[in-house]
């Protein structure tokens, strides 16, 4: 019995991880491909990060943003280089960090009168009231109506929908350019563009939600960077802080003016600690070849991923995703595909009822992808999983 609230099925107590691995309370050992719902970019217990930690620890661990701290301002300067000329605010999370690109779009919009806000079928955005008034799965949403009004949601990738929704009442459009808990579902780049256009020709902000999606997750160091666009609001959090709480939002420097001194804040956000940890993934995604080996980890994955749905045509109904970021769409019901998974020493997580979600280390090692594949071959093999004939369920 625990005293944890019971918002979470769980049994497993984790003590330790290193690189790719974790291990239990009963000394079992784990390939994770959940790699903590994708924040443990560079794996478990890095050294440098570890290092940066204990050394930022022991000077300051807090003192609040009414003042500066160096390793804020260095890691704010770091993520501007890697971007575009913007100015950045830091959350604690990635449902704090749409909150707060929600509060600065109609910051800005309001003057004009711009209120509303677009997002997509599919989408997450977090469990907040604003965050979870722009997420579209119902289960989330109904038990908390009423959420903050002025919002509608338009068809993935649908532009003519959105034209119809986009004018000049809003204020913002949020996508994530490869949806998460939607089912990992790539936004094409013809839809990204087009929606850039039509923000830019309607006054509307365009939100990139990256808490999931950026920072190296499909190859690229932002996901919007493939489609050659520029949003004018990006949201960060998930591996930005090294396992850490920590978030941040990307604001286009040309609207920051409409902001000023008490418009947001935070206690926590930005804490020095988390801002050190930070400096060092930032380090390292930005150093030179480490995305290409993401990218190319991610292409023999898929190759071997798509080799696998013809083998098992039955079971697999679809391959997604970019870089280290693949949704593996079933034709059954995927709990008992992570059971299996699970009992042959590999960690991973659903997406949605029949999407099974791979989102390992960005460090993780070709030989941990062969035997991940080893793993699901088994599975496979067994019908674990495996949609009845009729529909009458699941094999065991």
């Amino acid at each position: 019995m625990t005293t944890l609230l019971p918002v979470y099925e769980r049994d497993l107590v984790i003590v330790s991880g290193k690189g790719a691995l974790l291990t239990d309370s009963a000394g079992n050992t784990y390939l994770d491909f959940a790699a903590g719902i994708g924040v443990n970019g560079l794996g478990y217990g890095n050294s440098k990060v570890v290092s940066a930690i204990k050394k930022q620890a022991s000077r300051l661990i807090h003192s609040s943003n009414l003042y500066f701290t160096e390793p804020v301002t260095r890691l704010a300067d770091a993520l501007v280089k890697a971007s575009f000329p913007a100015r950045v605010f830091f959350t604690n999370s990635g449902t704090e960090s749409v909150e707060a690109a929600i509060k600065f779009a109609r910051r800005i919009g309001n003057a004009s009168g711009r209120t509303e806000l677009v997002a997509f079928e599919g989408g997450f955005h977090g469990r907040t009231m604003g965050a979870l008034s722009i997420t579209w799965k119902e289960k989330y949403r109904a038990p908390f109506e009423p959420l903050v009004p002025g919002t509608r949601f338009c068809p993935w990738n649908d532009l003519g929908a959105a034209k119809g929704m986009i004018g000049p009442k809003t204020a913002a459009v949020f996508i994530e350019p490869v949806q998460g808990e939607g089912g990992i579902r790539v936004a094409p780049e013809d839809f990204l563009q087009g929606l850039s256009d039509l923000c830019r020709e309607t006054g509307a902000l365009l939100v990139s939600d990256e808490v999931q999606c950026g920072l190296g997750r499909t190859g690229a160091l932002f996901a919007y960077e493939r489609a050659h666009i520029r949003p004018d609001i990006v949201t960060l959090a998930k591996p930005l802080g090294g396992g850490l709480p920590l978030g941040a939002v990307l604001l286009r420097e040309e609207l920051a003016g409409a902001l000023q001194v008490g418009d947001h804040g935070s206690t926590f956000g930005g804490n020095p600690v988390a801002a050190a940890a930070s400096l060092v993934i930032m380090d390292r995604l930005t150093s030179g070849g480490f995305l290409g080996k993401v990218e190319k980890k991610g292409k023999m994955l898929l190759r071997n991923l798509r080799a696998m749905q013809r083998k098992y045509p039955k079971q697999i109904r679809d391959v997604r995703g970019l870089g280290l970021m693949f949704g593996i769409e079933l034709t059954g019901p995927a709990s008992p595909i992570v059971a299996g998974l699970r009992a042959r020493g590999i960690l991973a997580t659903k997406a949605g009822e029949k999407v099974l979600r791979l989102l390992p280390p960005l460090v993780v090692k070709r030989s941990e992808l062969r035997s991940f594949l080893v793993a699901f071959d088994d599975v496979l093999s067994k019908g674990i999983g495996m949609q009845l004939e009729g529909g009458g369920g699941a094999v065991a």
